[in-house]
């Protein structure tokens, strides 16, 4: 590898070590393909991403893989959200990440499932991540390539919202199974959901499920289910897309609370237990 590595395959003509055996996926551009740690062995990679911030998609890869730990699979979640991460945080984990020549150890949360994200390698959690695109998408893959994983039925990489330098290198590196696409009820974001599934599919990425975050919120008194956010548009996106599987999540104080407090994987979700059943069979 060159000194001046920027870790961006597509800009460099150096015929070096970091691009042997790799063999890229249908759809990726050649010699972008990650090789996985040889301590690793990963049976599904799922990608959760977003048209847009804020809509909840660390959220749902926290719940997916919480609920996937509780089925008694080996669930690890890979943080990709390089300059926002918050998956650690959602679980309570805060020790530093540990090396050794083979490669890095994964944190483990309380349950046993194992991380890895940018903030566990920083001094200080509120440490801001200054980097150029290119660094950033080099990091991705060092998460998959240098992570001592082991054994995993189902890893969920936690993506920054949108289609730039790190869904692209996800999605053109790392052996997908296909991606969750998280939105929200308003009209605009189903604009950009598209967008997301647009670009899935230029990729050959199936798209396994939907997820409307913040959907409605159902009163504790009268069991009257509202939409704070406007009427839902999942069921003809999904419909349009001939995307099978859909799930809602409320707005609930609890489910806030559990994720500032680091206690995500105690939360009980079952509005997401068909589509964790699909993603068994799939």
């Amino acid at each position: 590898m060159s000194e001046n590595c920027n870790h961006d395959c597509n800009s460099c003509g150096v015929n070096c070590p970091s691009r042997e055996g790799n063999v890229p996926r249908e759809g990726a551009a050649p010699g972008f393909s990650a090789p996985a740690n040889a301590n690793s062995h990963v049976k599904k990679v799922i990608g959760v991403v977003s048209g847009k911030g804020g809509v909840g998609k660390s959220l749902v890869t926290s719940l997916m893989a919480a609920m996937m730990r509780r089925r008694g699979h080996s669930v690890a979640i890979l943080d990709a959200d390089i300059t926002g991460p918050s998956i650690p945080t959602a679980f309570g984990v805060h020790t530093q990440l540990m090396a050794a020549e083979e490669g890095i150890y994964p944190a483990v949360s309380p349950t046993g499932i194992k991380m890895v994200s940018l903030n566990l390698l920083l001094d200080n959690e509120t440490d801001p991540v200054v980097w150029r695109g290119p660094i950033i998408a080099g990091t991705v893959k060092q998460f998959w390539s240098d992570v001592m994983w082991g054994d995993v039925d189902f890893m969920f990489v936690d993506m920054p919202p949108g289609t730039g330098d790190v869904p692209l290198t996800v999605f053109q590196s790392l052996p997908l199974d296909g991606i969750l696409v998280v939105t929200s009820p308003q009209e605009l974001v189903g604009m950009i959901v598209e967008k997301a599934a647009n670009m899935a599919a230029m990729m050959n990425i199936p798209v396994l499920g939907i997820v409307e975050n913040m959907s409605y919120f159902k009163c504790d008194q009268c069991g009257k289910e509202h939409r704070i956010f406007g009427d839902s548009h999942v069921d003809a996106i999904a419909a349009r897309r001939g995307i099978a599987n859909v799930a809602r999540l409320p707005i609930d104080p609890a489910i806030a609370a559990a994720c500032d407090g680091g206690k995500v994987e105690m939360l009980e979700a079952p509005w997401l237990e068909e589509l964790a059943t699909a993603l068994e069979k799939d």
